[in-house]
């Protein structure tokens, strides 16, 4: 009996450290979705009061873990039953990540409120509507990213036992969520760290200049995220065109893969942005 148990801590034991090392071969193909995810993320989960920040990105947390609940079992069945529907469901991933990464864009240079800054930031940070739809918008976009996650992941390790996989997907899974959020909640709060440094060391020496130095680096830092997010947007998407249609990926062999990708989500967001503007219009004159 005992060796019995014995036996089956041992198998035990042997599982994990295959899922360890699946897992890790997982996390370093994922790698650069998972930065994309961050500067997403990171964009999304900023612009509101500092003690909405916490909340608003708990919520967004907790959307992302649904996300991954839904979208593991779904992709071992369909990988299972019918593998082709993944890349269909990508594609139109794709579609709308190239959607939000161009309307960003548009809204920019084409769209900019006449609103002054220090007010517009005071009606966003206020309006409970407008955080309602960004936690919207930033768990949907996190669900189109977390599919690509999940896919990867899955393809490290279709050579492998159900089991295996199933534990391998899930670990990558949710370290994605735990990493990125964790991360992002970090940035979000630095300023507040920044001025309890100040204020404890009374704005002087090694910990004042620091936290002088974390309160001016947040709104960089939230700048260079903002346009690196719209960017990886573009990107993410224009990798699921070029790596799973055929005809593009073949198309210009020799452009460096990240102009090609660039190139393709822009012009997936641009004719996405195009049909959605169309569809809205023909719907608002419907309703005159």
């Amino acid at each position: 009996m005992a060796s019995g148990f014995f036996a089956i801590l041992d198998d035990i034991a042997a599982l994990m450290d295959d899922v360890a090392v699946t897992a890790k071969i997982a996390t370093r193909k994922t790698a650069g979705i998972l930065g994309d995810d961050l500067a997403v993320n990171a964009e999304k989960a900023t612009g509101f009061l500092s003690s909405r920040e916490l909340p608003v990105l708990w919520a967004i947390t907790k959307g992302s873990l649904i996300n991954k609940l839904i979208i593991v079992p779904v992709a071992l069945l369909l990988n299972s039953f019918f593998p082709v529907a993944i890349t269909y469901i990508l594609i139109l991933g794709g579609f709308y990540l190239a959607f939000e990464g161009v309307e960003k864009i548009v809204e920019y240079f084409f769209h900019r409120s006449v609103v002054p800054k220090t007010a517009e930031k005071v009606i966003v940070e206020n309006d409970a509507e407008n955080e309602k739809a960004k936690i919207k918008s930033a768990v949907t976009t996190d669900f189109i990213l977390s599919v690509e996650i999940v896919i990867i992941a899955l393809g490290t390790v279709l050579d492998k036992s159900l089991t295996l996989q199933i534990l391998t997907v899930s670990v990558v899974a949710l370290l994605a969520t735990i990493g990125v959020y964790g991360i992002v909640a970090l940035i979000v709060r630095m300023d507040d760290a920044g001025q309890n440094l100040i204020k404890r060391s009374g704005d002087k020496g090694f910990f004042g200049s620091l936290g002088n130095l974390l309160v001016k680096s947040l709104p960089v830092i939230i700048r260079i995220l903002s346009i690196g997010g719209t960017i990886a947007l573009i990107l993410v998407a224009g990798g699921i065109f070029v790596h799973n249609v055929a005809y593009i990926h073949d198309l210009y062999p020799n452009v460096a893969s990240i102009i090609k990708e660039f190139v393709v989500g822009l012009l997936a967001g641009l004719v996405a942005l195009g049909i959605i503007t169309l569809v809205k219009k023909v719907i608002s004159l419907f309703k005159k």
